[in-house]
């Protein structure tokens, strides 16, 4: 059992913030959404603005290619701008460059922030620039989003259905490798995407959103403590897990979830739509992938599947049946990318019963629905349809396994 980096770094910020002074225009609580958002007097919109530093990530070995680390100076605070459903103003840089830096490596690591800027539509509005001993960068981005869209970390409710922008675990499995492996490059494809696009049309549905830039199971766990909600997967890990994660997965002895458990995320977006939402959120996800042809990005498949089901349950409710009948999601392809395409949206079907402890997030259900007494620890239950056996992670509240 292991701390997840993202717990202790909001215990970290929390106990950092308590006393400082906050914006009276702010709408987000703290930690409530990816980037904080703040009201634009005279409009019906509101500011969004996040910033993020690559640090850790370049210290510890996980980014030392200079082109990824330009992309992910740019990346990493678009995903917060998506997050929310804002459309982008501009980004502003801080490098912080080691004097010793080769030539070649410093315009490598530009046209990282280039194209990632170019593929996320955020021009370049300043920074700041400095020389050290080591090699920091960060950015600052900024959008604005309509005030009765803006998508925060709660608002999840029983019922929901939940999406995923693309596959999971490609994040952990990039990190497996090159954390492991450090005398080659990681083989794993790990080049991801702002999903600004996305994150505009799910903010018109949905009713929570969060990118998994730090996992899936830690994102799932922020927005059930935000929404104090609980939720059991009753969809195969295969199905929402990428290929290359699958594949690393399978070569390292790896039980194939635990790339869902890492710290290191793909940076999907994981959001929640009632389902009441759903079908008119299925309509402009189409709409969305018949533009693929102008703007390079999207192309539908032929084929629709059927989706797994997603229920959540709160405090005092039961699971519902989603009625209706489910119709299959369609998906569709990112051409820009991968070579093989990428699923746009996974939709999943979550049912629990939970029993509301001191704690928001406490306890998940058994298959049978039973309510778990109040233990400090927290299940999370996949359970493959069809399948005669669940596979239960237990896990201290506010932990996950790290493969």
């Amino acid at each position: 059992m292991f701390m997840t980096a993202v717990v202790r770094e909001n215990a970290l910020v929390e106990s950092l913030v308590r006393a400082l002074p906050r914006s009276l225009d702010q709408t987000n609580g703290l930690g409530e959404s990816d980037a904080e958002l703040l009201r634009l007097p005279g409009t019906d919109r509101l500011l969004a603005i996040t910033t993020d530093a690559i640090v850790e990530e370049i210290e510890a070995g996980l980014y030392r290619d200079p082109y990824l680390i330009g992309w992910m100076t740019v990346m990493s605070s678009a995903s917060d701008l998506a997050a929310v459903g804002a459309d982008p103003l501009g980004i502003l840089l801080s490098q912080t460059l080691p004097e010793t830096a080769a030539p070649a490596f410093l315009n490598r690591m530009q046209q990282g922030v280039r194209d990632a800027c170019a593929a996320c539509g955020l021009p370049v509005l300043g920074g700041d620039t400095n020389h050290s001993a080591r090699l920091h960068v960060a950015s600052s981005a900024v959008g604005t989003v309509p005030a009765a869209e803006a998508m925060l970390r709660s608002g999840c409710r029983p019922g929901d259905r939940l999406f995923a922008s693309g596959p999971l675990g490609i994040g952990s499995a990039y990190a497996f490798e090159a954390l492991t492996r450090r005398d080659r490059e990681p083989d794993v494809p790990f080049l991801p995407m702002a999903r600004v696009r996305e994150g505009q049309l799910a903010r018109r549905f949905a009713s929570s959103c969060m990118d998994s830039s730090d996992g899936a199971l830690a994102t799932l766990d922020e927005i059930m403590r935000r929404s104090r909600v609980g939720m059991k997967l009753d969809i195969s890990v295969d199905e929402i897990l990428h290929p290359a994660a699958r594949r690393i997965a399978e070569a390292a002895g790896l039980p194939p979830w635990t790339l869902l458990a890492g710290p290191h995320g793909e940076f999907e977006l994981i959001f929640s739509v009632p389902q009441r939402r759903c079908g008119g959120f299925r309509a402009a996800a189409a709409r969305l992938a018949s533009d693929a042809p102008r703007s390079g990005a999207l192309s539908p498949r032929t084929r629709a599947r059927t989706p797994g089901q997603l229920h959540v349950a709160g405090h005092g409710s039961r699971s519902q049946p989603g009625g209706g009948g489910s119709a299959g999601y369609r998906r569709v392809r990112r051409r820009t990318h991968e070579p093989g395409g990428r699923r746009l949206l996974r939709s999943v079907r979550i049912r629990q019963r939970y029993s509301l402890p001191p704690h928001p997030l406490q306890n998940l259900a058994s298959e049978s629905w039973s309510s778990r007494p109040h233990s400090g620890h927290a299940w999370v239950v996949i359970s493959p349809r069809g399948a005669r056996t669940s596979s239960v992670v237990t896990m201290p509240v506010g932990t996950a396994m790290i493969p």
